[in-house]
């Protein structure tokens, strides 16, 4: 356990005369407010590319320590930490990575420069890639081309700051190995707060409606991703926290219904499968559009949301496909 805890006092940790010293007055107060219920905070990192607002975020929460869930793409490291200042956020214990996709830890390196005794924590298959990002930068160029030019390529990282997922022991943090939309995938639950990242899927309020998609891209194996969300359904039900963006009060609630929508999405896209390869993951998002209630609210999107949409739910098909084309492989059937 990490011996800066043992100056943890109550719900907020430094002396009010230390923060004051640090911190213009009315941050001291906005920061004394906020620590006083422990509650999480959605710090949307805004991207510069239309069909982006509203999507990327990372989590700030504390109790005894302060936590940072995921911190975004390099491209927008600063805009990150202008809006941690703004919070008059001076000290982060543990930056807590989902995983390790340049849209979620692109930004590592300067919020560790940033923070100098932040300690990282991740699934322990993902430190190298962070130490050394340049397999982790080849791959998300082949599979997201031009978003990854636009996420921006991240800089690597000193091995010393980073804690393995199987070491971690922060004082009432739960780390959860949901592995599915990848294979280096962790969910956390503190204090009352459940925060999946990408294991149940994406979850955006357009117009008032819940929006619901599954994030599954290849290599995609339905076992296991179905797996991970069980993980997360026999925890308690708890508000639930989504890197893609917002919350839910109640985890059983979204966690059952994503499910649900898990199978119906292989049930459709295998139909489709079997009707031969032509125009394949373009019949399957068509279906899956007209098909899944939990994607109506996609009609209210604007043009370019829309987009962005599309891209992400051909990339999910593109992981059922790949799951049924392998499974055919090995087995001889669907």
């Amino acid at each position: 356990m990490d011996d800066r805890r043992s100056a943890a006092s109550g719900i907020c940790r430094f002396p009010a005369h230390r923060l004051m010293d640090n911190m213009a007055s009315e941050k001291a107060t906005l920061y004394w407010r906020f620590c006083k219920q422990m509650k999480e905070k959605l710090i949307e990192i805004k991207q510069d590319r239309p069909g982006f607002d509203h999507f990327i975020g990372s989590w700030f929460c504390r109790n005894n320590v302060s936590l940072l869930v995921d911190v975004g793409p390099a491209n927008t490291a600063a805009r990150l930490l202008e809006s941690l200042e703004e919070l008059g956020i001076q000290e982060v214990d543990y930056i807590l990575l989902t995983h390790i996709h340049i849209d979620h830890a692109g930004a590592l390196a300067d919020v560790l420069a940033r923070y100098p005794m932040a300690r990282v924590v991740c699934h322990e298959k993902g430190i190298s890639n962070l130490v050394d990002p340049s397999r982790l930068w080849a791959g998300s160029l082949d599979v997201l081309g031009e978003i990854a030019q636009f996420y921006g390529e991240p800089k690597g990282v000193a091995e010393n700051r980073i804690i393995p997922h199987t070491a971690c022991a922060v004082n009432g943090l739960r780390v959860i190995e949901t592995p599915g939309h990848a294979a280096h995938h962790l969910s956390f639950a503190y204090e009352g707060r459940l925060f999946s990242g990408e294991a149940a899927g994406n979850f955006l309020m357009v117009n008032g409606k819940e929006y619901l998609r599954p994030a599954t891209p290849p290599r995609f194996f339905l076992h296991v991703f179905l797996e991970s969300v069980d993980r997360l359904l026999a925890l308690e039900d708890q508000p639930i926290c989504y890197a893609h963006f917002g919350k839910a009060e109640s985890s059983h609630r979204m966690l059952s219904r994503f499910r649900e929508q898990v199978l119906s999405w292989e049930s459709w896209i295998r139909e489709e499968f079997s009707r031969g390869e032509e125009n394949l993951e373009k019949r399957s998002v068509g279906a899956l559009l007209a098909k899944d209630l939990n994607l109506e609210a996609f009609v209210d999107m604007d043009a370019a949301t829309k987009q962005r949409e599309k891209n992400f739910i051909a990339n999910a098909v593109r992981g059922f496909i790949g799951y049924f084309r392998e499974s055919r492989r090995e087995t001889g059937s669907v």
